[in-house]
């Protein structure tokens, strides 16, 4: 059996932590809803039945009190189950691989467009997560956003953001 290393089973967020910062998150949209139920209106209209914010206002103090109550457990709990981890730095670092080539693909749909994002992000993920030769994830890589342009440019007639390359192919 393999050792490991500490780091590598060092917990970097807690599942008690996690709880209690959704919880919060949770019931800071629940606020937001409670003030602009408020604000629409919650009460009964005679003659009309319930104003528009009556049903916001309903799931909003719903969702209140399911975050008020996991927020409660999630103080006062002190199992070994809310201390176990909930991402360690392994798996924190594993995430990280998939989400900065999501953001920097994202990022490049403005510059580039989605076709030639779309082709080196495909592309990429084939030849680091993939394993696959050059030769596969090219043709994958451009017969993909290849395939999405003509069924949306062409078919459903829904153009998508594109840039300098189909600029240049008179697109």
């Amino acid at each position: 059996m393999q050792e490991q290393h500490p780091h590598e089973t060092a917990i970097l967020v807690s599942k008690r932590t996690m709880d209690i910062v959704v919880a919060l998150m949770l019931l800071a949209v629940a606020g937001i809803g409670i003030v602009e139920s408020n604000r629409m209106g919650f009460g009964w209209e005679e003659g009309v039945g319930p104003a528009a914010g009556f049903f916001p206002f309903i799931v909003s103090v719903l969702l209140a009190i399911a975050s008020l109550y996991n927020l409660t457990m999630a103080i006062l709990k002190r199992d070994e189950d809310w201390a176990e981890d909930f991402v360690s730095i392994v798996g924190f670092q594993r995430i990280l691989m998939i989400i900065v080539p999501l953001i920097l693909f994202i990022a490049a749909i403005h510059y580039i467009g989605i076709y030639v994002a779309s082709a080196l992000f495909i592309a990429g993920f084939m030849i680091a997560f993939g394993h696959s030769s050059l030769v596969k994830a090219a043709a994958v890589g451009i017969g993909v956003p290849l395939a999405l342009f003509f069924m949306f440019e062409r078919w459903f007639l829904v153009p998508l953001p594109k840039g300098p390359l189909e600029a240049m192919l008179g697109f």
